[in-house]
């Protein structure tokens, strides 16, 4: 895996909320890669294997802020058409 490749896949998974394990595990494998300038073949396929599970979720965004931002009107009852 190079830099750029590590990046991007760093770059996306910050998108999501990670656990305190899954942070970790994101802290680690930058500091091996800075310090040896790969990762081992077990880290690669973890990693890989992280980025595609979360990259199956909807990313941490508000996706009901449209909703929010712009109500719907209300619109007016007809009558039913039965009069007594």
């Amino acid at each position: 895996m190079n830099k750029q490749r590590l990046e991007w896949v760093m770059s996306g998974l910050n998108q999501h909320a990670l656990t305190k394990t899954e942070d970790h595990f994101l802290q680690t494998v930058s500091a091996d890669f800075d310090k040896n300038q790969a990762l081992t073949a077990h880290q690669e396929e973890r990693l890989e294997l992280f980025y595609r599970q979360k990259s199956q979720l909807i990313p941490n965004k508000n996706r009901f802020a449209l909703k929010e931002s712009s109500p719907k009107k209300a619109k007016p009852r007809r009558p039913s058409g039965k009069y007594f």
